[in-house]
């Protein structure tokens, strides 16, 4: 560490000053995660009130992944230049207003262009989250910060789908955004009176003009891409092909002209280090894994197996139950145990937890789907601190905001193509299952012949009989594919294994830890 980073380095928090800079902080990045996803269950609302169809409904989530995007690689740069008390403070105040303004919106135009604000000043707010909770913990207690960094950022996306369905069905959709309110004032509040005096150095640096526009223009055009492909059948559509290739173009020009910049609006050369690069590698395809695998679980269970919003998201809300326990003692031994070893663990929990899910049938009870659920709690708590670790190890203080910002930005982008991938394989493979049982479904099959003298004496019509034998068609399909998509991931999960021994952390002491390898 050189002797400018180390001095820039302020001394660690001690007792109550501690526990509730550390609540703060994680109540905001427990806000700003929570709204990716709260939303997701409540858009049927938001479309019916707001009178549009759901696919027009789909750019209330579009439109805050594409800004949020595009701002959290920014965070290092507007550390910089701002200070990451000021910045983190003002980007809680202003996710405040955006989403009281984004509650109050009466058409849809309003409610996406108060979602891209809140989008944008909500990039920030994690990367310096984790920044200024390192700060506040002594070198050896680091895993510990870590710890209670994670838990808000891998359980408020699965509470997200649970507290969305039940606000949607018992109270209204704009109090998915007001309930931010008392919260980002109450945590913005407590973080500016504890670490007003902790205020990182700050310099004029030039703008980066040209590095910021070609972000823009690369990561929307992905965003876009990635959240319409479903809806046009990908390579099918026209427009998605221009995007595809709007981002790839924007993309290969952003990193050349980055890389030869003096004052790069997103420091690439971070992933020069090998802990760094592939330490974001494995988190980035871990994470996109897990949040498509999240995705799919609750759609199949309201969509094929009559699972109500709220029910469905209790099925998925036990995850944190053992990631909470767990993640204090991960914390507490990451800096004396292996993190590549406590990573692999976490890639074999997640293995075991996919592999049992590949087992669903439609006879499935509440408490079989639960089971997986609550084991994958201890999976996410392996999975974030040891990756973290890994990720910003060897970095001096004055590079964590850029190195956490871009890191984040990497992940969230993993996150989006991995709900794409996920999503469409799954609605790929129902199809291709669809069309093996329909096979056996014709006059000439005594079991369809059957099936459909049973329900006419049960009072149904020919074509009410011929429906009802396609929605078991369906439920039976979807639920295959869905099986295929979890052994799928089950076994990309243990093949990422050798990736997390490529790098080389640093354990408290410094020295690097060398499994005889290298």
């Amino acid at each position: 560490m050189s002797a400018t980073a180390a001095a820039a380095a302020p001394r660690p928090l001690q007792g109550g000053e501690l526990a509730l800079g550390t609540v703060a902080l994680s109540l905001a990045t427990f806000m700003n995660v929570l709204d990716s996803s709260i939303a997701n269950v409540s858009l049927p609302a938001i479309a019916g009130n707001l009178g549009v169809s759901p696919t027009q409904g789909t750019w209330v989530i579009t439109s805050f992944g594409v800004a949020n995007a595009i701002s959290v690689p920014l965070t290092g740069w507007l550390t910089q230049r701002f200070g990451a008390v000021r910045l983190f403070t003002a980007s809680v105040l202003l996710f405040v207003l955006a989403s009281w303004l984004c509650g109050l919106a009466t058409s849809l135009e309003m409610l996406i262009a108060f979602r891209v604000l809140q989008g944008l000043v909500a990039g920030p707010m994690i990367p310096l989250s984790q920044t200024l909770l390192l700060s506040s913990y002594a070198p050896a207690k680091a895993g510990m910060a870590l710890a209670m960094w994670s838990m808000t950022t891998l359980v408020a996306p699965v509470t997200g789908p649970l507290l969305g369905g039940w606000i949607t069905d018992n109270l209204s959709w704009p109090w998915i955004f007001y309930i931010n309110v008392p919260v980002g004032l109450g945590a913005a509040a407590v973080a500016w009176r504890i670490y007003k005096k902790r205020e990182t150095p700050t310099r004029k640096l030039p703008i980066d003009t040209v590095g910021l526009a070609l972000l823009v223009l690369w990561v929307g055009a992905l965003q876009v891409m990635l959240d319409k492909g479903k809806e046009l059948d990908w390579f099918e559509s026209g427009q998605i092909i221009a995007m595809a290739l709007v981002a790839l173009i924007g993309f290969i020009v952003f990193v050349i002209w980055e890389l030869t910049q003096d004052h790069p609006v997103v420091d690439l050369r971070l992933f020069s280090k090998q802990n760094f690069a592939f330490g974001v590698l494995t988190l980035s395809i871990g994470y996109g894994l897990f949040f498509g695998n999240v995705v799919v679980l609750p759609l199949w269970l309201q969509q094929h197996m009559g699972y109500t919003a709220s029910v469905a998201g209790m099925a998925v809300a036990p995850v944190g139950l053992l990631a909470i326990l767990l993640s204090p003692v991960v914390g507490k031994n990451v800096s004396r145990v292996d993190p590549r070893a406590l990573a692999t663990v976490s890639f074999c929990v997640f293995a075991l937890v996919l592999w049992m899910r590949s087992h669903f049938t439609v006879q499935a009870d509440f408490q079989h789907i639960m089971l997986p659920t609550i084991i994958q709690g201890a999976a996410l708590a392996f999975f974030f601190i040891p990756l973290s670790a890994i990720t910003l190890s060897g970095l001096t203080p004055d590079r964590i905001p850029a190195a956490s910002g871009l890191s984040n930005f990497v992940r969230i982008t993993a996150g989006a193509i991995g709900t794409s991938t996920v999503t469409t394989v799954w609605d790929n493979r129902a199809t291709l299952h669809h069309v093996h049982m329909v096979e056996h479904v014709s006059r000439t099959d005594p079991g369809a012949m059957e099936a459909l003298d049973t329900l006419s004496r049960g009072g149904l019509g020919f074509e009410q009989a011929a429906a009802q034998i396609t929605r078991l068609i369906d439920q039976q399909a979807f639920t295959r594919a869905a099986d295929d998509v979890y052994l799928a991931s089950a076994c990309l999960f243990l093949l990422m294994i050798p990736l997390v021994w490529m790098t080389r952390p640093k354990r408290a002491g410094g020295a690097a830890v060398d499994s005889g390898a290298h």
